[in-house]
């Protein structure tokens, strides 16, 4: 199979999702991100509604970034983390401009990678890098297969170096799939695709 040509000249956003075990995946592949990353990375994290979200404190020390919790009618920057806060699906729009719903809950789940990945791959198309990272459940599955159609780059972190193997083994399920990696080497091709396409 041969690989196609990318459309695009170069990616301009980098979307992230996870579930159980997210926190320490974010944290490694942020933390070895810097605030020089010519793209925003938006954020997917599984939370319990019920309580006050301390992540964006806690990414903060681990990564050079900006971390931020997402904000409606938001444009975003890079070199900046959007977190969707709990029980908020984030969406973006053309031009980067989030927007923030409560809508119906998605596979059970509010916020809902799927719906960020499809928001991601409408908005920008080969110019998106969708990520799956550790967590249990579907989440994040179809909207792989939403920006691998619409051209964009997907990302999936090893179902065997995962904590929870749920998320990576329903998005690797797909077919759909450029890199399947260890936790550890995600941010290094991050860092490459974003950075290779500036040169």
């Amino acid at each position: 199979m041969q690989p196609t040509e990318p459309v695009s000249d170069r990616f301009d956003v980098v979307a992230v999702a996870s579930s159980a075990g997210g926190i320490h995946g974010l944290a490694t592949v942020l933390g070895a991100l810097d605030a020089e990353l010519p793209v925003p990375v938006l954020v997917v994290q599984h939370l319990d509604p019920r309580h006050r979200t301390v992540i964006a404190d806690v990414l903060r020390r681990r990564t050079k970034m900006g971390v931020k919790l997402a904000e409606d009618h938001e444009r975003t920057s890079p070199g900046t983390v959007y977190i969707a806060p709990p029980d908020r699906h984030l969406l973006v729009r053309p031009g980067g401009l989030l927007t923030l719903t409560d809508s119906e809950l998605v596979h059970f789940v509010r916020p809902s990678a799927d719906l960020l990945f499809e928001s991601v791959a409408g908005a920008y198309g080969p110019q998106a890098i969708a990520c799956v990272l550790t967590g249990t459940g579907r989440d994040g599955a179809m909207g792989v297969s939403a920006v691998k159609s619409r051209g964009g780059t997907v990302i999936v972190q090893d179902p065997q170096s995962a904590e929870f193997s749920g998320m990576p083994d329903a998005a690797v399920g797909t077919g759909m799939v450029d890199f399947v990696l260890p936790l550890e080497e995600i941010a290094a091709v991050i860092r490459g695709l974003v950075e290779a396409k500036r040169q």
